[in-house]
């Protein structure tokens, strides 16, 4: 099977637990690759090209501020069906309704503060990768 790439963020709640080195060695057990990462901040900018198609919804400056926050742990996961493989070990974004076993399932304590965000589709990644990282050779 060939390896392709997906894009995580560890949100700013997630950081705050110190849940990073836990959910990064969730990814490793599953045999993904960590290709890059760096902790950092989001500014209001990033966060509004990040979740541009929320710009002008009724939850949209609630959802800037909460990037923005604090740190994030960006990186860059290289495995087999990269993107379905890592939704999969998110969960659903609802920690009410999330599996037990898996990230949100585990670790989020609301919709709002759900611990981590996930591609959702080649193209996402293409796009969130050139964001976060730049462009990607």
């Amino acid at each position: 099977m060939e390896k392709t790439r997906t894009f995580i963020m560890v949100k700013p709640d997630g950081v705050h637990r110190g849940l990073v080195g836990d959910i990064v060695r969730r990814f490793e057990h599953r045999g993904f690759r960590l290709v890059e990462a760096k902790i950092m901040r989001v500014d209001r900018a990033l966060a509004e090209r990040h979740y541009s198609q929320h710009v002008g919804k009724p939850f949209f400056d609630e959802l800037a501020d909460y990037i923005t926050s604090g740190s994030v742990f960006a990186m860059i996961l290289e495995g087999d069906n990269a993107v379905a493989i890592a939704r999969s070990m998110i969960g659903a974004t609802n920690p009410a309704v999330a599996t037990s076993g898996t990230i949100r399932g585990d670790y989020a304590t609301s919709v709002e503060f759900n611990v981590i965000h996930g591609s959702d589709s080649p193209e996402s990644v293409e796009r969130e990768i050139g964001l976060f990282f730049g462009t990607q050779d």
